[in-house]
């Protein structure tokens, strides 16, 4: 397994509970990721040990108005995930891959590791150019009494689509989530632009969003800083996590899906290499791409196409539309990987429920060949 994140380490460690001579290739192996990891509580394992679990609170989404959601949404501690990704009989080694084959793994040093099969979870690749759509976000962490102006006591809010910030371009989103009891997460996301939304334009947003709330935080607390593709293909080598891509193209979510799937992923793997290495990775990819798997990504990925050509006032409204739909449609579209049916009836149940004036920007998107977004040439000025 190349690659330490929750994904590749979920799976290694899958594996390893299978009873597979399994290695893990990380390059800081004792790092603990420092990003924040979050997941609806229903789409997390059921085994999943509570002390995995920082946060829990109720969901909230602004767009035109305020809607209370009906799932929990989990932060994850991310020290507890590590430790439990981390089996004894795991064997993790130290360094950098610099070229991977099927069979062989070339590190930075020289050395050749070889297996039987080899799995890239090494995390999204990186966006090349300005025609890949990338999620970006920076965010702030300040004490939880000091967010109350931004978020109530036992709430998570998913978006906050109002522009208080007072900037003009591309609609961004707050993103205010407990990370534990006493700390809370502000963060200014660009859900998905062509090419990412700058992090300075980010940081300004937020600093002009928490002064108009009378937040101030202090000048040492910590920051985070996100970037990461949300529209990468689905790969041809045998990958696993957001390098699969696993990504959600209209959340950036993936460490819940990979949790979930590792251990239907050992399981092939173990049964196909019974067979032939060959069989293992067939095995695999059938597994994390199934047919179902693969018409639902393409749903998701035009509706990702729909939302980066709409005008920049249109996006509350369709977020307005999004959450005002029957629960089942919503989290189907949400969470569902393998529900094209329900996908597809979310995506229409939006489209009949949307004013004509919305309507001819859905059917421009969803029926335009992939382009460059009007947005795309447009970086803001700093």
């Amino acid at each position: 397994m190349v690659g330490g994140g929750p994904a590749g380490r979920a799976l290694a460690a899958a594996c390893t509970r299978r009873g597979l001579d399994t290695a893990l290739l990380d390059p800081a192996p004792r790092r603990v990721r420092r990003h924040t990891y979050g997941a609806w509580r229903f789409e997390l394992p059921p085994d999943l040990p509570g002390d995995v679990m920082a946060a829990a609170a109720r969901g909230v989404v602004v767009a035109r108005s305020r809607t209370v959601l009906e799932r929990d949404y989990i932060v994850l501690d991310n020290t507890a995930l590590h430790r439990h990704l981390d089996p004894a009989a795991l064997t993790v080694r130290a360094g950098r891959a610099l070229r991977q084959r099927r069979q062989a793994v070339e590190l930075a040093d020289g050395t050749v590791l070889r297996a039987a099969v080899v799995v890239d979870a090494t995390g999204a690749p990186p966006a090349r150019g300005a025609l890949a759509a990338e999620q970006t976000a920076y965010g702030v962490v300040v004490p939880a009494p000091q967010a109350v102006p931004l978020l109530a006591p036992g709430q998570a809010v998913f978006m906050d689509w109002r522009a208080d910030h007072g900037r003009p371009g591309w609609p961004t989103f707050l993103y205010a989530v407990p990370l534990d009891a006493d700390r809370v997460l502000l963060e200014e996301t660009s859900l998905a632009r062509r090419p990412g939304l700058g992090l300075h334009e980010l940081r300004r947003r937020l600093e002009a969003r928490l002064a108009a709330a009378g937040v101030i935080p202090e000048p040492d607390a910590p920051r985070e800083r996100v970037r990461f593709r949300v529209d990468a293909p689905v790969r041809g080598r045998l990958s696993f996590g957001a390098t699969a891509p696993l990504v959600h193209p209209a959340t950036g979510f993936s460490v819940a899906a990979a949790l979930r799937l590792a251990p239907r992923v050992a399981q092939a793997l173990a049964e196909g290499l019974e067979v032939s290495p060959a069989t293992a990775r067939r095995a695999v990819t059938r597994t994390v791409w199934s047919p179902r798997a693969l018409a639902v990504h393409g749903l998701r990925r035009r509706g990702l196409e729909v939302l980066l050509r709409l005008e920049p006032q249109q996006v509350p409204d369709f977020f307005e539309l999004f959450f005002a739909l029957p629960p089942h449609l919503r989290w189907a579209y949400l969470s569902d990987r393998e529900d094209p049916a329900a996908a597809a009836a979310a995506m229409s149940a939006l489209f009949a429920a949307a004013p004509w004036s919305l309507r001819r920007s859905l059917i421009a998107g969803a029926t335009a060949p992939r382009r460059r977004s009007r947005e795309a040439g447009r970086r803001l000025r700093r």
